[in-house]
């Protein structure tokens, strides 16, 4: 454990953060050979843990579900700056780049995180327990968001092909932003207790007693170097995405593989924070942290592309295929079974489990 200020400023989860970014600015852009890329993999991985270190030490500090969001909105920006960034390199052939990363951000909190922390939870706890207010509204906002998003794209006709015309595309980044403002009012303001975390008896837990919050010097320290942890995730993420790419055509997998393997990457710091919560019997934490990555991925991202598009040239594809709308609406439909009663079971884990491997799989093999 870190006991002092100086052993913290040293300590591998401070020290890791500023290496992967430096790391980041010297390979930026080049074509790197295997060993560079092995030592970026390590890199990167040791970012994903002290990401997760700092995003805890700041949770703990300001509370749930504060501590949450912070970490779903840093990940989520980056991420967003990480898609414009290809959009604006890639021309035509990016023209799908943001369906097909915030549909995989859905499917993997939604399903694999969900999942996860539901199975870890009910195995450790006997069953997982969280506040059915909260979590309904936030899966409600998401089925709302990713619908109008991804889904109506493909129905519309007043552009060719799965596309939104400018109204439409405008009206979808507001309606985003509003919905996700809204969100954001609950989860802080007016109904806070929705989303904290409760005891088996269904009292809200409002203060951790198992250690001493950190001084606001500590956290603020964490805020800089998850921002720093982050920014070398996605970084590193995309740096080794070549290596990846060359690896997916060699084993003559889909392309869209590569994009599933950066999603995953740049969400392992959220899905290891949900399951380290999920084991402390801290459910709640764990779906605020899914659910809100899956809004924050549709609410940032589709008003940010809006924006990008009045200088990007070529289309930007948003509405889903046949396949996915039907594995979204199946989300959806299972989520709010699982919602419901507050209370889950191992069932509900591997059920949404299998879905994501469903996802995987027709990744692979559409």
């Amino acid at each position: 454990m870190v006991t002092g200020p100086r052993a913290f400023l040293t300590h591998w989860t401070t020290v890791t953060p500023v290496i992967a970014v430096v790391l980041l600015a010297l390979t930026w852009g080049r074509d790197l050979p295997g060993a560079v890329v092995a030592l970026l993999t390590i890199v990167l991985a040791a970012s994903v843990l002290a990401a997760v270190h700092h995003a805890e030490v700041v949770a703990h500090r300001v509370g749930e579900p504060f501590g949450s969001l912070i970490l779903a909105i840093a990940v989520t920006v980056i991420e967003v700056a990480l898609i414009v960034t290809l959009m604006a390199d890639g021309g035509d052939k990016s023209a799908s780049l943001a369906r097909d990363t915030v549909f995989a951000a859905v499917m993997i909190t939604c399903n694999g995180v969900v999942g996860l922390s539901l199975l870890v939870a009910s195995l450790r706890h006997g069953t997982a327990v969280f506040n059915p207010e909260g979590t309904g509204a936030a899966l409600a906002t998401v089925a709302t968001l990713a619908t109008l998003s991804l889904v109506l794209p493909t129905f519309t006709t007043s552009a060719p092909g799965p596309e939104f015309s400018t109204v439409q595309l405008t009206f979808a980044a507001l309606s985003s932003l509003v919905l996700y403002g809204l969100f954001i009012a609950t989860l802080t303001v007016r109904h806070r207790d929705y989303f904290q975390p409760i005891t088996r008896q269904g009292e809200v837990i409002t203060v951790e007693g198992h250690a001493n919050a950190p001084s606001s010097r500590t956290a603020l320290i964490s805020v800089g170097m998850l921002g720093l942890a982050l920014i070398g995730v996605v970084g590193l993420a995309k740096g080794v995405s070549p290596t990846i790419e060359d690896g997916v055509q060699a084993a003559g997998l889909h392309h869209a593989v590569v994009g599933v393997v950066i999603a995953l990457l740049v969400l392992l710091p959220e899905t290891i924070a949900a399951v380290r919560s999920a084991r402390r019997d801290r459910v709640q934490t764990s779906l605020n942290l899914a659910l809100g990555s899956a809004m924050a991925s549709i609410g940032l991202t589709i008003p940010a592309v809006a924006l990008a598009s009045v200088w990007l040239t070529g289309p930007l594809i948003l509405g889903l295929s046949s396949i996915h709308m039907v594995l979204l609406a199946l989300t959806v439909v299972v989520a709010s079974l699982t919602v419901v009663l507050g209370r889950a079971t191992p069932l509900q884990g591997g059920v949404h489990l299998v879905l994501f491997a469903a996802y995987l799989e027709l990744a692979v093999n559409p």
